[in-house]
């Protein structure tokens, strides 16, 4: 409403009465048996001897045969661009380009990005979330909680400043809003749908898409805060190399010494926070309209779904992993985050490493001055 689309050659033409049904029919026959395709892309029969006919404006087709506009919706199929009253860009194009990729039928770009989203994304994302969860759950009934072999000692070190928790929860905080959300509008149509109903499912996705939105940029800040924040630790070392050989000690239940972040932790800060997680950013920026001096065409959209997509899901499988090692898969892991300490023996089991450097003075036990004013018991150098 409020806009057109027109073309220089296309003319309006008056449309022929249909003749009734009954006297194009021979007798015997159903009344439809006459009609040809509805496809309006399709050349209509020739009802003309004439040799350009089929080059023929919408005008000079109106005589021949009135209120066949094949001509101008060829010209809309191949993307040919008409007058729009309307501002935004590709607003003179009624639908995108006719494309032809190898091995598929023709078919429109917005159609190719539909099947992309359908067949590939949706199956093989939701399939790969679900082969975590299932292997976590495998592992979980098999190992149960990774524990303490020695007596905690009561000495605290501090693991966490505030400045690296309030960074970790408010990216936590988004980070789940973004993955409820995203999970949902995907995936909910084919679990929550039959449950809810249309109308409060509609309701439902419709505040998540919003939450999604504005949660969206909460998320690129803080995001960048943490990979700051972390960087420095997580850093990679020699000794990593000893801990993805023998896969951390979890199969064979002997700890892997690391320093303060061992090195399934290191892959997964330059992996899923690092690589995945500022291309979820730039394409979910992009998708909010918020990267300046860029062309916001469908054509460039659906492409940045499509990067978005695929990057959150392989991000949120990772990241599956690591909200199961910090709750249940450790214990004291979860405190670690909560408070900011670590006991000593805790330190020495898990990071025996980063143990060693405190007992050497090579680091502090207590890394900002309230925490060492608090916990004066703290590991001293040997």
């Amino acid at each position: 409403m409020g806009a057109c689309w027109s073309q220089a050659q296309t003319v309006a033409a008056p449309v022929a009465p249909a003749e009734p049904a009954a006297a194009a029919s021979p007798a015997g026959q159903p009344a439809t048996a006459g009609i040809q395709s509805a496809n309006i892309f399709e050349i209509a029969p020739d009802a003309s001897s004439d040799a350009n006919y089929a080059s023929q404006s919408n005008g000079e087709r109106g005589k021949v045969q009135p209120g066949n506009n094949a001509p101008m919706w060829r010209d809309v199929s191949k993307g040919v661009t008409g007058y729009s009253s309307l501002p935004a860009v590709e607003a003179g194009n009624l639908i995108q380009p006719f494309v032809q990729y190898p091995g598929s039928r023709l078919t429109t770009a917005g159609e190719a990005w539909r099947q992309v989203r359908n067949n590939w994304l949706i199956p093989y994302g939701g399939s790969l979330l679900l082969i975590v969860l299932a292997a976590i759950a495998l592992f979980y009934v098999g190992k149960g909680s990774i524990g303490l072999h020695g007596q905690e000692t009561g000495r605290k070190i501090e693991r966490f400043t505030y400045v690296e928790r309030a960074a970790h929860w408010v990216n936590a905080a988004a980070f789940v809003a973004l993955a409820v959300s995203g999970i949902v509008m995907a995936f909910g149509k084919f679990f929550l749908l039959p449950v809810l109903g249309s109308t409060l499912f509609g309701w439902l996705t419709y505040a998540l898409k919003n939450l999604h939105n504005f949660a969206g940029p909460l998320f690129a800040v803080s995001l960048v805060i943490v990979i700051l924040t972390f960087v420095k630790d997580n850093l990679p070392s020699k000794d990593d190399l000893n801990w993805l050989r023998k896969g951390g000690g979890m199969f064979s239940g002997t700890e892997v010494p690391s320093h303060r972040f061992n090195a399934g932790e290191k892959l997964l800060c330059w992996g899923g926070v690092f690589l995945f997680g500022l291309i979820v950013v730039g394409s979910g920026l992009f998708m909010d309209k918020l990267v300046p001096s860029v062309e916001y065409t469908r054509g460039n959209m659906q492409i940045a779904h499509m990067i978005h997509a695929g990057s959150a899901v392989l991000m949120m499988a990772m990241f599956l992993g690591h909200i199961y090692m910090g709750t249940i898969g450790m214990k004291g892991a979860y405190s670690a985050m909560k408070t900011g300490y670590v006991d000593e023996t805790w330190a020495k089991e898990h990071h025996q490493l980063w143990h060693a450097d405190i007992q050497a003075g090579k680091i502090p036990a207590q890394r900002t001055a309230a925490a060492a004013a608090t916990h004066s018991d703290a590991p001293r150098v040997a």
